[in-house]
């Protein structure tokens, strides 16, 4: 997962912008697919929505040219990286990892995924999330401070990507 990729989104959160993406890892029990529901979990009194553009590696790749990224990835979803910002904000102040905060069993519900072909230009894909018919946070991948390529390419220098791994790329403000 990627984190402050969108500008307004740190600034809402009052953060600096990274001058690289900042990557954190969630485990596969966090996955929630085939619109199974999400219960609020009893940890936290401040669970926050991050709607996010989710690309699917569709072969193993290390060392990646951000050139060549574009032939790492097959699919793109919308996911949702639910946070306990609480929790978050606590162990960031604390100078603490906060995967607690974002890596907790169903913590990242996931959409159908779709072909790249058929989505269009994956550097200028509108996306929202809606509640109950109410558009509540809405993007642009236009609008990434590291756009798609050069995510797949960043941590394929830190993390041989295989198969079926998922990268969520980050949410805009709201």
């Amino acid at each position: 997962c990627i984190g402050l990729n969108y500008r307004k989104h740190a600034t809402e959160l009052g953060r600096p912008l990274p001058s690289e993406p900042v990557v954190f890892l969630k485990p596969d029990s966090s996955i929630l697919k085939n619109n199974k529901p999400f219960f609020l979990p009893g940890f936290s009194s401040m669970i926050h929505y991050e709607v996010e553009v989710v690309v699917k590696i569709g072969k193993l790749g290390k060392g990646i040219s951000e050139k060549y990224a574009h032939r790492y990835y097959d699919e793109l979803t919308v996911g949702i990286d639910i946070t306990a910002r609480d929790i978050q904000n606590r162990c960031s102040a604390a100078g603490l990892p906060w995967e607690l905060s974002k890596c907790f069993d169903g913590s990242a519900p996931l959409g159908r995924f779709v072909p790249v072909s058929s989505a269009g230009d994956v550097g200028n894909l509108d996306f929202r999330l809606e509640i109950n018919g109410r558009i509540v946070q809405q993007g642009n991948t236009s609008d990434m401070i590291f756009g798609i390529d050069h995510i797949v390419s960043y941590v394929s220098k830190y993390f041989t990507l295989k198969t079926g791994d998922l990268i969520f790329t980050g949410t805009p403000a709201g």
